[in-house]
């Protein structure tokens, strides 16, 4: 593609793109017309149009972090109990073999694999078919390594900051509290879940970023909030990007089904 070989030979120098952290939910948002679909595609119309997206899910974990690199990558659904609906979504955005080859150049200090066997699993198509409906822009999705520490997963994301200067979206798709053992089917939220997303908010905006990447520090509400880490490391990818002065907005603020932070953020 042209374009991407545009992408890849040009400067580090236009303005950044902006990076994006989405609190996904239940994949039904992805076909359900509700406040949060609704949100996620308004941000999609207000911001620049990428070049390319790298898109980080909370839902591929491996052991090393991989990247798609083929041309043509399928949707996953992988899922369970969920209608015959959902399970017929495709999201045909192209790949973007040499976006996939320029962020593991990119990333100096961690190693990047490329992966032929992956796609776009739910927690990235779910999002994107609602921000980007056409499926027309290339997409590489980025594995999160089990092995490596939240502070390892943040400089990972450091290191692809420049990126964004070539025209590279970086998404980053969990949530913040996410524990499904103690879920609701309520438009509730437990007490603790509040707090916990609360103080991320606060730290997010006094840009205090490294209470984030040690977040088992903020309290008893952490341990209840993250029983694992996989929703809510893609966070740290997104908080990676933003540079001296760069502002940060918040374009989605709730906790919803008692254990579900929908919280979402835009740097840049």
């Amino acid at each position: 593609m042209d374009i991407i070989r545009t992408l890849k030979d040009s400067p580090d120098s236009g303005p950044p793109m902006p990076a994006i952290f989405v609190g996904h939910g239940s994949p039904m948002n992805a076909i359900e017309d509700n406040e949060f679909s609704r949100g996620w595609a308004a941000v999609g119309k207000s911001l620049p149009r990428p070049k390319a997206i790298l898109c980080i899910s909370a839902h591929w974990e491996t052991f090393g972090t991989h990247a798609t690199a083929m041309e043509h990558p399928r949707t996953i659904h992988d899922f369970r109990g969920f209608p015959a609906e959902l399970r017929a979504v495709e999201y045909p955005a192209p790949g973007a073999p040499e976006i996939a080859r320029l962020a593991r150049e990119t990333a100096r200090k961690m190693r990047i694999v490329p992966d032929f066997d992956w796609g776009f699993d739910h927690g990235a198509w779910s999002v994107l078919c609602r921000m980007f409906p056409l499926a027309d822009v290339p997409v590489v999705q980025l594995s999160l390594d089990r092995t490596l520490s939240p502070a390892s997963h943040y400089e990972l994301g450091s290191e692809l900051q420049s990126l964004r200067r070539k025209g590279v979206m970086l998404v980053g798709s969990g949530n913040i509290v996410h524990n499904l053992n103690q879920i609701v089917w309520q438009d509730t939220a437990f007490d603790w879940a509040r707090e916990f997303d609360r103080k991320v908010k606060e730290a997010v905006l006094a840009s205090d970023h490294a209470s984030l990447i040690d977040y088992s520090r903020l309290g008893a509400a952490a341990g209840l909030s993250v029983p694992t880490a996989e929703h809510y490391l893609p966070l740290l990818y997104i908080l990676a990007q933003q540079g001296k002065g760069e502002d940060v907005r918040f374009f989605a603020e709730k906790v919803t089904l008692g254990s579900i932070s929908m919280t979402s953020l835009v740097v840049g």
